[in-house]
């Protein structure tokens, strides 16, 4: 039989003091408050008897750090998905407002003409069938217990999204998807197609949360 659950946690907080907007530029780490989140997020899981067969993370450096708590925790190696990470943006490297200044950039203005795909970057119906994709792959590469994939902000938030049904454009201000948080998936019964619910989420971290600075997320 497959997995029994898919646990989709993303990373945990990044070294960041300019504050941009990192999405796949290089050289964005934990911090090592992140650092104490990611092991408090596999500590939480392992202490709980959670069986995990599988560790999966997107190629980034802070979600190959914030899977390597996992690793330790359960005597895995860590295998790496493409399709679990950060999606692509105009706006790497950027600090806050850069949307703002886009108005007053003609020739950025094809990157903020449609919010509801975004131009900026890639489609959210992309990152949801991407995502999904990693799942159900996931959900069939062990043959019984769970399996971990470590991953980022919106391609998490795609997921809960569109397993919710609701409309995939959204703001990201309301995202519940904190960091090194965990949502947790169970395969429908009886659905051949592959389809997949939401049944729990969780924050491990929170307790670090308050002095945490969580921005640059795409």
């Amino acid at each position: 039989m497959p997995a029994t659950r898919v646990h989709l946690v993303r990373h945990g907080e990044v070294h960041n003091p300019d504050r941009v907007l990192y999405g796949r530029l290089p050289g964005f780490g934990l911090s090592d408050l992140g650092k104490q989140m990611a092991e408090a997020s596999a500590t939480a899981w392992h202490d709980a008897g959670v069986d995990v067969r599988r560790i999966v993370a997107s190629p980034l450096q802070r979600t190959q750090e914030s899977a390597a708590p996992w690793a330790a925790a359960y005597g895995l190696e860590v295998a790496l998905d493409e399709r679990l990470i950060e999606p692509t943006n105009r706006y790497e490297g950027q600090p806050p407002g850069f949307t703002k200044r886009s108005l007053g950039r003609p020739a950025q203005w094809p990157w903020i003409a449609n919010p509801f795909r975004p131009s900026w970057g890639e489609a959210y119906e992309s990152i949801a069938n991407r995502m999904l994709a990693a799942v159900a792959t996931a959900w069939e590469s062990v043959d019984d217990g769970d399996v971990v994939l470590v991953s980022h902000q919106l391609p998490i938030w795609m997921v809960h999204r569109r397993l919710a049904g609701e409309h995939l454009w959204h703001d990201p201000r309301q995202r519940r998807c904190d960091l090194s948080s965990i949502t947790t998936l169970e395969r429908v019964p009886a659905t051949p197609a592959g389809r997949f619910t939401e049944v729990g989420y969780t924050d491990p971290a929170e307790r670090l949360r308050e002095s945490a600075i969580d921005e640059g997320a795409v």
